[in-house]
């Protein structure tokens, strides 16, 4: 039986949530059913890692949404590929390969990981994010929201929006409580007693790094016994050494940089932090729920769906820095609440979050389109 050739298209080799999830995608696909083929337009880890798994990849290389110039390439490359389905992660990526799979009637389906448009920017900023999005929605042929809540907001948002919800999915077998892992406390040097509060997430201006360092600074003059732990790197890396330096507390933050073993990290903190302006889905926060952390975040989309204020996790306002010390200050100082939180998240991630459910709701889609063309 012929395989059905998949192109996973993706904006970036850097590895965040969403390369993390076409990792997975690829990963847990059938492959006597299914041929994945990735088209990133940098290169990074994520190339490097699937190169390691004997996944074909491509880099056509921009950095830029919409770029035209690129388009021919992704064209020929798609000629050459003759896939059954383009299936584009994100705005960037699904900006460069609209034109090419409609040209070549290539059925094509846009994974939206969170949409480029938030509450936090101008408005005609947020216009003009808000109509390129509706445009992009409207040339896919399934568009897939990563949890309800961001779907509702293209549905507010977007005049006759429709897609259909996959929710991301955590690998059980890696992000789990239970497999070993070397103690990195001593080699990063944090204090047997600490309670440590990990960030790990790119270091974008959506993530809040520097948030982050101002609401752990004010928290860290009240109780002293805290350790940041800071994992990933991105465009706001310098600000945030700036900002550590600054505030006086780089005998208290920990800067790994970019990291692989997020796992063996998640053993080492005690409460994870993810203070996002928005979302779809964050794929970081379901793994350190799976690995029965306590978690704070922000309530935006996708993790306001997912966590039950004081039951599996705090939640806090987007933006808001007295709020998010609070909450850390809360979950720091009650190690009975963190376990009770950390229990509740673990439960209600392993019943609804497998890899392996995500993974079989994407396939029937693919095989909707088995021999199908525009």
């Amino acid at each position: 039986m012929k395989r059905i050739k998949i192109i996973e298209a993706i904006r970036q080799g850097s590895i965040g949530g969403g390369e993390s999830h076409v990792i997975d995608v690829v990963k847990h696909l059938d492959k006597a059913r299914y041929e994945p083929v990735v088209l990133s337009f940098t290169e990074g880890e994520m190339i490097r890692t699937l190169n390691d798994m004997g996944v074909k990849t491509v880099v056509i290389p921009t950095t830029k949404p919409f770029d035209f110039r690129m388009w021919p390439k992704v064209k020929s490359f798609f000629q050459q590929e003759q896939p059954d389905v383009v299936h584009a992660h994100g705005t960037r990526a699904m900006s460069n390969v609209f034109t090419s799979a409609r040209a070549l009637k290539i059925p094509l389906i846009y994974t939206i990981h969170g949409w480029s448009f938030h509450d936090n920017q101008k408005p005609l900023v947020q216009r003009v994010r808000v109509w390129s999005e509706g445009f992009l929605a409207r040339r896919a042929d399934v568009n897939i929201s990563v949890s309800h809540s961001n779907q509702q907001t293209g549905k507010d948002k977007i005049k006759d929006f429709e897609s259909v919800v996959v929710k991301n999915g955590v690998d059980f077998a890696k992000f789990s409580r239970n497999t070993s892992a070397e103690d990195l406390r001593a080699q990063l040097n944090i204090p047997a007693g600490n309670v440590v509060i990990g960030f790990i997430a790119r270091f974008t201006y959506q993530k809040s790094p520097v948030l982050m360092l101002e609401a752990f600074a004010a928290l860290a003059k009240d109780q002293p016994n805290l350790t940041l732990l800071m994992v990933g790197d991105g465009e706001l890396m310098p600000e945030v050494k700036a900002s550590i330096q600054t505030l006086g507390i780089a005998d208290k933050v920990v800067l790994t940089g970019f990291r692989k073993d997020v796992p063996a990290l998640l053993h080492v903190i005690d409460i994870f932090c993810l203070p996002s302006l928005w979302e779809g889905l964050p794929l970081g926060l379901l793994e350190a729920m799976a690995m029965q952390k306590a978690v704070v975040a922000t309530a935006v989309d996708g993790s306001k769906e997912i966590i039950v204020h004081g039951e599996n996790g705090l939640l806090t306002t987007p933006g808001n820095r007295d709020e998010l010390q609070h909450a850390l200050a809360r979950a720091a100082a009650d190690e009975g609440l963190r376990k009770k939180m950390a229990l509740s998240a673990f439960q209600y991630v392993t019943a609804h979050h497998s890899v392996q459910t995500m993974v079989t709701q994407i396939e029937n889609i693919y095989d909707s389109f088995n021999g199908k063309t525009r």
